[in-house]
């Protein structure tokens, strides 16, 4: 995805982009470059969206991967697509960080921010509405 603003600016705040504009966004990239039907689609997105959140949390690219061991196929794509979602894993990081700072800004210790954001996270994602194809 291209934005006009960056990641930084989204961490300081000074630009509004939300999980939810972020979700919105890749579903348009992957609707623009995954040929197949609605089942293709959807399984396209939550592996694209699972691999950008994993980076964007610091876990390792290989040990996101094990997950999928038993797809090689999978493996093979989500390897090959990590260094494409590079700008799409620093701006899903960027929305992340802005969501804990304005904890911390509201008295929340850093940790107990942290995993509030997890959690918080977790919840949109599962309320969020079906992506349609």
């Amino acid at each position: 995805m291209e934005w006009d603003f960056t990641p930084q600016e989204v961490v300081k705040g000074q630009i509004g982009y939300s999980l939810a504009d972020f979700r919105q966004g890749l579903a348009e990239e992957v609707r623009q470059n995954v040929a197949g039907d609605a089942e293709v689609f959807t399984r396209s997105f939550h592996l694209l969206y699972d691999l950008c959140y994993a980076l964007a949390t610091s876990k390792d690219l290989e040990a996101h991967l094990t997950a999928y061991a038993y797809d090689p196929p999978t493996v093979q794509f989500l390897r090959e697509l990590a260094p494409v979602m590079s700008a799409n894993v620093d701006m899903l990081g960027a929305i992340l960080q802005r969501q804990i700072m304005d904890r911390i800004e509201a008295g929340m210790a850093l940790e107990n921010a942290i995993g509030d954001v997890a959690d918080w996270h977790r919840q949109a994602v599962a309320e969020q509405a079906p992506l349609a194809h």
